[in-house]
């Protein structure tokens, strides 16, 4: 199974919904002066420079992105003359030398195949004294609406496990992160958790996200036999903690890190 990027309509009623308020809440915690230029790695669907050009005044910001299908959403999310979007990768940045003061990626990290090759390029990119800093889902530990899927699929076949993102991305805790940044020379390194209400409205708005096969969940999901999903549709609908009138009230929580650049 290989994880998969191409549809950004079914990205968003995943897990996009919970993007916004998760970057808002990393940008009040970096705190970044206005009028700084930015690098949103990964920019996706948009939403973490939508909240960059709202919150932040910057001077430029530019997006990059490997995948058309989310690249294209967030150029009709995002519309701004200082805003620029490039086709590209973390580990092979579109930017030049010292190019920007702000380096920030949210919820992509743990995609990139070759991490270290990726701090080398956030390096050379950043201006001395710059700031890299992303952030990251928590999938072993506080993301709930994950691991209720993955609790309840590792249940019913054990094999499931080498799919949950919980053990696939060892990188998503605040030790790993930490080692990652000072590793690749950044100083002032820190790690903070960031805890946001994921609430659903009932079992279907909760479910129906993962009968596509974006993400490595929904891909799971979809790859299973109509009896298998039938079996792991009821365990999870069992386990999820629902109110009376059937709202199911979880929480996520994602890591940030953030290094500067000597």
């Amino acid at each position: 199974m290989k994880d998969k990027w191409s549809d950004s309509e079914a990205y968003e009623r995943y897990v996009g919904r919970w993007s916004s308020t998760v970057a808002e809440r990393f940008l009040d915690w970096l705190d970044a002066p206005t009028e700084a230029s930015w690098l949103d790695i990964g920019c996706g669907t948009g939403a973490l420079c939508e909240q960059i050009l709202m919150s932040q005044s910057p001077g430029r910001l530019i997006g990059v992105e490997p995948s058309e299908s989310f690249m294209t959403m967030a150029k009709q999310r995002v519309v701004k003359e200082n805003v620029e979007f490039k086709n590209g990768t973390g580990d092979n940045l579109p930017l030049e030398d010292a190019d920007v003061d702000y380096a920030v990626s949210g919820l992509v990290l743990n995609f990139v195949p070759d991490k270290e090759a990726m701090m080398r390029e956030v390096l050379r990119v950043l201006s001395s004294g710059g700031v890299a800093a992303f952030y990251v889902w928590d999938y072993a530990g506080h993301t709930q609406f994950m691991r209720y899927f993955w609790d309840a699929a590792v249940e019913l076949n054990p094999q499931a496990r080498e799919h949950d993102e919980g053990v696939r991305f060892p990188v998503c805790r605040p030790k790993p992160l930490q080692n990652l940044f000072e590793s690749a020379g950044f100083t002032n390194v820190q790690v903070t958790p960031i805890d946001i209400p994921t609430p659903f409205q009932d079992f279907n708005d909760y479910w129906e996200p993962f009968l596509n096969d974006v993400a490595p969940a929904p891909g799971y999901c979809v790859g299973l036999s109509d009896g298998e999903r039938a079996k792991l549709e009821a365990r999870v609908r069992n386990a999820l903690p629902t109110d009376p009138d059937g709202m199911i009230l979880l929480v996520a929580r994602a890591w940030a890190v953030s290094g500067v650049r000597m």
